[in-house]
């Protein structure tokens, strides 16, 4: 069977994205690549084996374009409410925490974070009824 291992993101600035993604999910660099052309940076936390890639293309000055296609990535935390607080405290683009219904039952509570590159980030609170975990 297969196993989600990584996913990847272009990013414009790569210090601006692992102060980002330090500050917000508490993500650490654990592997760096260099090439000519470009760098992957990968960054991951004690809490799961799941990487986030973040590929630099050296040279690259315009933002890319996210076109219609992209969705989101989605993390769990313990306590939506406070990481929300938290995170909208350090100046970070985030919607308001919302509850999602589905005939009468709450499914879940998130928010959306976006980073410096325009990707959305679900905040989803752990616990919920689905596969949150």
């Amino acid at each position: 069977m297969a196993r989600m291992i990584h996913s990847m993101l272009r990013v414009l600035d790569e210090h601006r994205s692992t102060a980002f993604y330090a500050n917000t999910l508490g993500l650490a660099p654990v592997g760096r690549f260099e090439f000519d052309s470009f760098t992957l940076l990968y960054l991951a936390n004690a809490e799961q084996s799941f990487e986030l890639e973040l590929t630099i293309n050296h040279g690259r000055t315009q933002p890319y374009a996210l076109g219609d296609g992209y969705g989101h990535l989605a993390v769990s935390v313990e306590d939506v409410q406070a990481e929300h607080a938290r995170i909208s405290a350090l100046g970070y683009t985030v919607t308001d925490v919302k509850t999602l219904q589905h005939n009468g039952t709450v499914v879940g509570q998130f928010f959306f974070l976006t980073d410096p590159d325009g990707y959305k980030i679900e905040v989803l609170q752990r616990g919920a009824p689905g596969r949150f975990i």
